[in-house]
């Protein structure tokens, strides 16, 4: 885009299977800890179900908010509150225009639990006792409007829905806010709570969640053995500034977000592409939107969700956007440690990937003991990696069912 500014990022906040902020679950991640737990045993069997483990936030959100806050949103709109208060502190509360301040927040299933419990209130108690905020609470974009609500955006809230890609489109919609002169800067990111029997039944249904005997062990991206992803919850959210804005202010910049990738496969409404074709144009868009080549990248956080096509295929979609370049490419699976967040996948590992430029290192993927042949890429290991010195640029791959596909090119500033 001609004359476009640049978009940094200003500020980071999350709360996640491994933390109830980022330092905390970052210090996790580097340090390959698994954020499974068991589901509460009487319900699962209740309603006898197939899959008894997840990974549930690591920190209470009722700790971080006040009695009405917690009575009046869906527990993904609690999340999101958490940690975009986070990214905003993070960002030092820049002061902007409301005009010139957005919001671009999204969650793959939105209020599920709101909506059945309001049903068995329905069922079991009437329609005069069903909540008043009901509605409110499990619009999908209820997170995104209570967070626009409580810092004054007006340039826009916006609440992409794309599966487990939602979490990273929202995030390239507000780099195009920010680009395209709508706004100044824009909280964005993606949140999720959807760990309830009907999704964990439906998904099991599918055959997409694993059902390891050892649930720490589950989730295993690009091992022989891996059977399944397992089901996270959370939320995270970075603050996306013009340069120039970020500038005048002088605040910290974590890293330039530099380009972003959506395409659609148009294959099938579960299973991605075999051949990886839609990943890879969403992956070689994101470089061009950024004026980088395949050589210039030297890390990508894989969306890598340890089910036995999606690896495979994602392997093919780097290696067909890459080419040659990507032997020389760490590649990271961090849901091996903080399993799958949904539609908050996308921006809780673009806060990893921001995080591992700046600091020059490559998070591990845990439970990788025998690799897939076909997973012909370089997998960070059990050990975090040096990403070495200079100008480093890092892509962060997201899809999601329906065959959305969302690739953000990250780069390190000086």
């Amino acid at each position: 885009m001609v004359n476009a500014p640049r978009v940094v990022v200003t500020g980071l906040g999350a709360t996640t299977p491994l933390g109830g902020d980022v330092k905390t679950t970052w210090d996790g991640v580097l340090h390959g800890r698994s954020g499974v737990t068991g589901l509460d045993p009487e319900w699962v069997s209740r309603y006898d179900l197939p899959v008894s483990f997840a990974c549930r936030l690591a920190e209470p959100a009722e700790e971080r908010l006040t009695r009405s806050e917690w009575k009046r949103l869906d527990p993904s709109g609690r999340y999101a509150l958490v940690a975009s208060r986070e990214a905003w502190a993070d960002a030092g509360r820049p002061e902007v225009e409301p005009e010139r301040l957005g919001v671009a927040l999204a969650s793959g299933i939105g209020g599920v639990w709101t909506l059945l419990e309001a049903y068995d209130t329905l069922r079991d108690r009437g329609p005069r006792r069903v909540l008043p905020m009901t509605v409110p609470m499990l619009m999908p974009n209820g997170p995104a409007a209570a967070v626009g609500l409580e810092i004054g955006a007006r340039a826009g809230v916006r609440a992409p829905v794309s599966a487990c890609s939602s979490g990273a489109e929202a995030i390239a919609m507000a780099f195009d806010m920010i680009r395209t002169g709508k706004a100044d800067v824009v909280l964005a990111g993606g949140t999720e709570a959807a760990i309830h029997a009907v999704t964990v039944a439906g998904f099991a249904a599918m055959q997409a969640l694993s059902r390891n005997d050892a649930p720490e062990r589950a989730s295993r991206p690009y091992d022989v053995d891996r059977d399944g992803f397992v089901m996270g919850e959370g939320a995270a959210v970075l603050v996306l500034e013009s340069e120039e804005h970020a500038k005048a202010r002088g605040v910290h910049v974590y890293g330039e977000l530099a380009g972003a990738g959506i395409t659609s496969d148009a294959h099938h409404i579960a299973a991605p592409d075999p051949v990886g074709a839609g990943a890879s144009r969403a992956m070689r868009a994101a470089l061009a939107d950024g004026d980088l080549t395949p050589r210039d990248v030297v890390h990508v956080n894989a969306h890598a969700t340890s089910t036995p096509v999606g690896d495979v295929a994602e392997v093919a979609a780097i290696r067909a956007a890459l080419g040659d370049a990507a032997d020389g490419v760490a590649v990271s699976a961090t849901k091996s440690m903080t399993g799958h967040l949904l539609g908050a996948a996308g921006a809780l590992e673009a806060v990893f990937t921001v995080l591992a430029l700046e600091q020059r290192v490559a998070p591990p993927t845990i439970n990788l003991d025998n690799k897939d042949p076909e997973a012909d890429i370089d997998v960070v290991g059990a050990t975090p990696r040096p990403l070495g010195d200079g100008d480093l640029v890092g892509i962060n791959n997201s899809f999601g069912f329906g065959g959305h596909n969302v690739a953000l090119a990250f780069r390190s500033v000086a």
